[in-house]
């Protein structure tokens, strides 16, 4: 099958994350994955939702809206208690998947407040939020530690997400819009630096598909992810003796 850009079946699009975009916020990000922009910003705040108050325990909660021209054609903002299903579901996954790689224990009672702004929209928009926000979320972490306000960067893993899909009959990688308005199969994938899984999501739109086929789009999965933590890697590295580090690139790209 040919794609629209040219790619490859296995092939990601052009990738370009640049951090520290954001003067004020203790960690940032804008992330491009082909023509979808996001931008992240993480806030920490003193104290924790009440039902974590005295147990000394920090928290993570993430926000997610879309520009109202990201898309092709003019949106609403949505506003206060009226999100739609699926802003509060991307929300969600976010939160929890950031959440899985952090020791929330050793944050002490601060909230991570992470908010995902996509300025432009072609497909993978919850993807790119999460590998976007683990770099914004670790620079937010080494930057309480190096201001002393904790005593190590609480952070167990890198963590990147990718979409896969079933288009036409093939498996294909980094679905952009058009690809994935016409999925057969829809697949989101989470996973850490180690390669374990953090979130899994396969979806047959109006179809179905094996077991080999979840397996081939899995290993399609991971090997995009990998590609993306070796992005992470440079911007954020973990010394032995010293810990997480930032490195002092302030933007990477692929292909």
């Amino acid at each position: 099958m040919e794609r629209i850009d040219g790619r490859d079946a296995w092939q990601l699009r052009p990738v370009r994350i640049q951090r520290g975009i954001n003067i004020y916020a203790e960690g940032s990000a804008l992330i491009e994955m082909g023509n979808t922009r996001v931008h992240i910003t993480v806030s920490v705040q003193e104290g924790v939702p009440p039902f974590l108050k005295g147990s000394g325990q920090g928290w993570l909660t993430a926000e997610y809206s879309m520009l109202p021209r990201a898309g092709h054609t003019r949106s609403f903002r949505e506003r206060g208690n009226k999100l739609s299903g699926r802003t509060q579901e991307i929300q969600r996954l976010i939160g929890r998947a950031l959440r899985s790689v952090i020791d929330l224990s050793m944050l002490g009672e601060r909230t991570l407040w992470v908010d995902c702004d996509v300025l432009q929209a072609d497909g993978g928009t919850r993807t790119a939020s999460i590998t976007g926000a683990w770099v914004a979320v670790a620079d937010a972490l080494i930057t309480l530690k190096e201001k002393g306000e904790i005593g190590e960067v609480p952070l167990k893993d890198y963590l990147a997400a990718i979409s896969v899909g079933k288009v036409e009959n093939h498996l294909l990688l980094d679905l952009n819009y058009e690809e994935d308005s016409k999925a057969e199969v829809d697949m989101t994938v989470v996973a850490t630096g180690s390669g374990k899984l953090a979130d899994l999501c396969a979806i047959g739109e109006e179809a179905v598909f094996s077991r080999q086929e979840l397996t081939d789009m899995l290993t399609m999965a991971l090997d995009g992810i990998s590609q993306l933590i070796s992005l992470q890697q440079k911007l954020v590295s973990k010394d032995p003796v010293e810990g997480w580090k930032k490195n002092q690139l302030k933007e990477v790209r692929l292909g």
